[in-house]
């Protein structure tokens, strides 16, 4: 059953004037009658018909592309791949085709805001929304972003997770491209174990995040393999791993944390390469020396990395190729994937940042 606004001036104990007030903003309204009226929108999932009122089952021209954060290179990449392939090539003649407008939604890593996107997405009737990043593990919010994307594709919405897993329970994602995080972890830290490292410090994400989580499991479980995580070893391997944001000043403080516990570790592998920066800094600020003393390993394949000095081994995630056929099956120009879920492999690239130990 389609809400209308009386219905949710009725809920809000408001005239349908004062709702359209707060809705169009264009007229001032108490602070408390705004957010009764807000609430009352929420509660009922009241979505306003754009311009186009008696096209109200039809979408828009707009897609939305959800990010953590946009100056990180692994949302920018993917964000501005997926662009390309949703506003399409035009006439060159400045006018709209058959092309969409994308609109990038910065969330801060934010749950709340995340919701609050969608839910603007939803009333502006958006023709696609592509999610990229890992997901918040949280079973209330998965809850509710299960709940959300369901009405907006039962308004005309697709929906495409990019660098996701899928959301449990939920059939409203056209596909989810997931890379293989897991897989890519435990290739790399196998790597340092060839080389003969055995005291591997380990600078990981933010608990709640499935990209931390998958990663660090991928670490464990060649830990594991080699006999170093059972027992003694798994305690071991808590007390050198510190978790924190994915940004360089969190690879800079936890490797310091990481050389006051285990002074003999010999081999730090990062969150991501952003991470492993800071990382690298710390660990010359010490006076040791990469690779010679302290080996260094990254995660994505920054375009910065091969440039690092030494360059960094890492794991590549093919960002630019996730994020533009996001793009295009946001936009149904691809087919979804059998079952609607893709794996995208990792790629091990060793660099001159890792070597084995010192004898």
């Amino acid at each position: 059953m389609t809400v209308t606004l009386a219905d949710v001036a009725a809920r809000a104990r408001v005239s349908p004037a004062t709702v359209s007030r707060v809705l169009n903003g264009n007229y001032p309204v108490a602070a408390s009658t705004r957010e009764r009226v807000l609430r009352a929108v929420d509660d009922l999932d009241y979505v306003l018909n754009g311009p186009a009122s008696s096209l109200a089952a039809a979408t828009s021209d707009l897609v939305g592309i959800l990010v953590n954060d946009i100056a990180d290179p692994f949302f920018g990449i993917m964000a501005g791949a997926a662009q390309t392939e949703i506003g399409g090539p035009g006439d060159g003649s400045g006018r709209a085709g058959g092309e969409k407008l994308a609109v990038i939604c910065n969330t801060g890593g934010s749950p709340e805001r995340e919701l609050t996107y969608l839910t603007l997405l939803q009333r502006q009737r958006a023709a696609a929304v592509v999610l990229t990043g890992g997901a918040v593990e949280d079973p209330a919010h998965q809850a509710a972003i299960s709940a959300k994307l369901a009405r907006l594709a039962d308004a005309g919405t697709r929906v495409v997770l990019c660098g996701r897993p899928p959301l449990p329970g939920s059939e409203a994602v056209v596909a989810a491209l997931a890379f293989d995080d897991r897989g890519g972890g435990r290739r790399l830290t196998e790597h340092l174990l060839s080389l003969g490292h055995r005291r591997i410090g380990y600078v990981a994400g933010p608990l709640e995040r499935t990209t931390t989580r998958h990663r660090l499991e991928g670490h464990r479980d060649a830990m594991r393999a080699a006999g170093l995580g059972d027992g003694a070893g798994a305690e071991e391997q808590e007390r050198l791993t510190v978790h924190g944001p994915y940004d360089r000043r969190s690879g800079y403080d936890a490797t310091l944390e990481l050389l006051r516990r285990e002074p003999e570790v010999t081999a730090i592998v990062a969150a991501n390469d952003t991470v492993a920066l800071g990382a690298s800094a710390a660990i010359r600020d010490r006076g040791l020396r990469i690779p010679e003393d302290v080996s260094v390993a990254g995660f994505d394949d920054l375009p910065f990395a091969v440039d690092a000095v030494p360059a960094l081994t890492t794991v590549r995630l093919p960002l630019f190729e996730a994020g533009a056929r996001a793009g295009r099956l946001a936009m149904g120009k691809e087919a979804p994937p059998p079952g609607g879920i893709a794996t995208i492999a990792a790629e091990l690239m060793v660099r001159g940042s890792t070597a084995p130990p010192r004898a």
